[in-house]
Parts: structure tokens; C-alpha cells; sequence
């Protein structure tokens, strides 16, 4: 086939010059698992929903003013899932999200519930020694235990913070168990409902993480009149260039050695969301990409 033809199932429908494993910088891992969600299913549906919108994104960034794709961006098959449980899918995506983290690729996880984002974490730890965590939420995800599992996506950022410490953005619920536990062990969390007072908070956000950054991104972090394709949808959330102006300010300030974006949860007839998330993936690309080539001058 013409290395000029457009593969669908590539992200952004890229052609093979700008997709092939060996020489893409950064590689997407499809991972649709979804077996703790506990509102509206169908985040296993994410992943293929935004490749399938991302061949509509336009490849050059009208803000950045260049065109990201070209340092290469490898799609892989989706990653087949385990029905053993949560903590053995954490497993399974932690040895291939090492495997890769090993040959320096920058991965960009998909999911699927956000349960998955533990095991790119782990990976990502044992390479930066003093990596942080930046989660993009609207719920605090600290629970110990949910429906008798220490693996449940309402679990997740408290098995994050037992592999590297994190800060919360963009919070407006969680329990009473998650709201004491916070308090006892000092975590940063930036409460949505504080931010529209603050002109400062990105600065804020930025002294708390470490060189090193690793991106997880729930998508209802933003808010449901944007994002309505969410599992738990939450009433107010950030917008799209508030959204923007958090993500390029990290980058330029920080390393994002990977990222992922998860729950997404298709709602059939309407591609919007698909679409916004597809863009949105694409702007952190871009976002490393110019960072990447201002250091190099």
C-alpha cells in the first residue's frame, strides 16, 4: 500500500511515514477495560471513539503554529483485556507500559475506566525517580476500597499516591472517608469551586509537582456542558481554553513523560465529545513538541 494513504486506524488517521513504531516519539495504547464502573458503562467504547473522531482533528496547531505529528505517533492494537479483575488488568497494562517506557517512548494511554492509569504510573516510577503525578478530576478518587475492591476506579489515585505523590485539580466530590483521609495525610487538591476565585492557581499547581510529570486526565474534569460523555458527569467543571492555559503552562514548565486521558463514554449520535477529547490529546502532544523544540534552540 502507498505509505501516502491515511490508515484509520491510526490516530489521525496518520500514514505510515508518521506512524511507525521504531521512529515515533510518542505511541497511544488503546486499553478499553471497564469492569468497576458503577453509573453509566461504556468507557471500554473510549479509546476506539477517539481514534476514530481524531481523523478529523486537523494535524496543523493554529495556536503552536507547527505540526506535532511529525515526531511520530505510533497507534497500537488495542490491549487485550483480562476479566480477572482489576488489579490483574493494573498488572497487565504495568508490563507493557514498561516495555515501552523502557525503549523511551512517550505513551499516551486510552481508556477505558481510569483504574488502568496504575499500572503506566508504576512504569513511569521505576524510570523518575522523583516523578509526580498531576490529576485532572472532578471526583478525588481516594477511596480505599469500593464494592470490596482496592482496584475500583473510585480507588484509583490512592493507589497512584502509594507509587508517587500527586496533586488533585479541578476536585468537586468525594466522600466523607476520602475528604479525612486528604486532611490526614496533607494532599494537594485544587477544588474546582476555588479556582474561578484564584488568578493564581496554575502557579500554585506547578510549585507542587516535581520535574518530572506524569498527566492523568479523567475527562470529567471537565465540565458536563463540554464533556457530557463521562460515566459520573459533575457540574462544574473547567472549560476548554481554562483547560488549555493549565496544560501548556505544565508543559512548559515540567517534563510530561507520559499522559493518559480515560472514561470517556460514548453517547451514540453525538461526536462532540469524541472530538474534543481527540483535540485534546493532540494539544498535549503539541504542547511537549513545542517544548521540546524551544529547549533544543
Amino acid at each position: 500500500m502507498d505509505k501516502t494513504v491515511f490508515r484509520p486506524h491510526n490516530f489521525l488517521g496518520l500514514p505510515q511515514k508518521f506512524s511507525e513504531f521504531e521512529s515515533s516519539e510518542f505511541v497511544i495504547l488503546p486499553v478499553p477495560y471497564e469492569q468497576t464502573t458503577t453509573f453509566k458503562t461504556g468507557t471500554k467504547e473510549g479509546p476506539q471513539a477517539i481514534i476514530h473522531a481524531s481523523k478529523e482533528v486537523e494535524t496543523f496547531d493554529e495556536e503552536l503554529k507547527l505540526e506535532p505529528f511529525k515526531v511520530g505517533i505510533h497507534t497500537l492494537e488495542e490491549m487485550e483485556v483480562t476479566m480477572r479483575g482489576p488489579e490483574k488488568m493494573v498488572e497487565k497494562v504495568y508490563k507493557i507500559a514498561k516495555e515501552l517506557v523502557d525503549m523511551n517512548k512517550r505513551v499516551v494511554l486510552l481508556g477505558g475506566e481510569h483504574t488502568v492509569s496504575i499500572g503506566l504510573v508504576k512504569a513511569e516510577s521505576e524510570k523518575y525517580e522523583n516523578l509526580s503525578v498531576l490529576q485532572l478530576d472532578a471526583h478525588a478518587d481516594l477511596r480505599d476500597s469500593y464494592q470490596e475492591s482496592k482496584y475500583s476506579h473510585a480507588c484509583t489515585m490512592r493507589r497512584i499516591g502509594e507509587i508517587a505523590p500527586f496533586v488533585g485539580v479541578g476536585i468537586r466530590n468525594l466522600s466523607l472517608e476520602e475528604h479525612r483521609f486528604a486532611q490526614k495525610k496533607k494532599v494537594d487538591l485544587f477544588f474546582a469551586k476555588d479556582l474561578i476565585k484564584d488568578d493564581g492557581w496554575i502557579d500554585q499547581v506547578l510549585t507542587k509537582l516535581s520535574e518530572n510529570v506524569y498527566l492523568t486526565m479523567d475527562l470529567d474534569f471537565l465540565d458536563p456542558s463540554i464533556m457530557p460523555s463521562v460515566g459520573t458527569p459533575e457540574p462544574g467543571g473547567l472549560l476548554w481554553y481554562q483547560t488549555l492555559d493549565l496544560l501548556k503552562k505544565v508543559a512548559d514548565n515540567k517534563n510530561i513523560v507520559s499522559f493518559d486521558c480515560v472514561e470517556l463514554c460514548p453517547i451514540p449520535g453525538l461526536v462532540a465529545p469524541d472530538f474534543l477529547a481527540a483535540r485534546l490529546i493532540y494539544k498535549i502532544i503539541g504542547y511537549i513538541v513545542y517544548k521540546e523544540r524551544k529547549t533544543r534552540r
